[in-house]
């Protein structure tokens, strides 16, 4: 478990009680990923949990066909929601936040990079009352290994993210992340695109919440097979993290 900075209240109960958790929304930001979102939806529906479900699927502007997939997937438990163009996975992860009703939020991306078969690591310390976030460590688990430069860039800014909020985080930017919903109510999201992930993280540390990582497994994908993060979101998360650091 990592260390936080403390500077603002924090919205929490006392540790290690157990939490009657009822309902898990997941957002699935989803930018162009046709050949890969009904495998997803598919797992993430199979995984046995001791809580009810609900999937928000937000199609960023997706131009690949992706939408007549997503058309014919909505059911009772399916939401989807559009962008008319591509806006940025921050973007449609607060679209997705506008439309949950879970007192449990997780991300999922919809690329088959993290594998849902990890979710209940992901609860278990939410559910004995470990924990109000918890990040799903890719660094930790096994995994396939990723482009030596990517692996630099995270490790990178893990470590700013370490020193600049007093944590111990191994995989800041990891897309796994989970959330008691009442952590998220204060926050509210301003990036529109990868720097997604530094600024909640910044926002959650502020608030004083220790943040619990578990060990997930990784399978991450090429260029040449869809991945969209380049180097100069790397650059766009190192400011949010400073940024961050001082603005609200």
């Amino acid at each position: 478990m990592s260390e936080s900075s403390t500077d603002d209240a924090n919205p929490v109960r006392r540790p290690y009680e157990p939490v009657a958790y009822k309902k898990l929304s997941v957002i699935v930001p989803v930018f162009n990923e046709r050949n890969t979102v009904v495998e997803i939806l598919r797992r993430m529906r199979a995984v046995d949990l001791p809580v009810d479900r609900e999937f928000v699927v937000v199609d960023d502007g997706s131009d690949d066909g992706t939408r007549s997939v997503l058309t014919q997937l909505g059911d009772s438990t399916v939401k989807i929601v559009s962008h008319p163009e591509n806006r940025g996975k921050g973007a449609a992860i607060r679209t997705g936040l506008e439309h949950v009703t879970g007192d449990l939020v997780l991300i999922q991306d919809a690329d088959l990079e993290y594998d849902p078969e990890d979710w209940p690591k992901l609860l278990a310390p939410m559910l004995k009352g470990k924990a109000q976030v918890v990040y799903g460590s890719r660094i930790t688990g096994e995994h396939r290994n990723m482009l030596y430069l990517h692996w630099v860039g995270n490790k990178m800014l893990s470590l700013v993210t370490n020193l600049l909020y007093n944590t111990t985080l191994s995989d800041m930017e990891t897309c796994y992340k989970l959330f008691d919903r009442e952590v998220l109510r204060p926050i509210i999201v301003k990036s529109d695109r990868f720097d997604f992930e530094p600024e909640i993280t910044a926002k959650v540390l502020r608030q004083g919440i220790r943040i619990y990582e578990v060990p997930i497994s990784y399978a991450g994908r090429e260029f040449d097979e869809g991945k969209k993060i380049t180097w100069r979101d790397g650059f766009a998360a190192l400011y949010a993290l400073v940024k961050f650091r001082f603005v609200k």
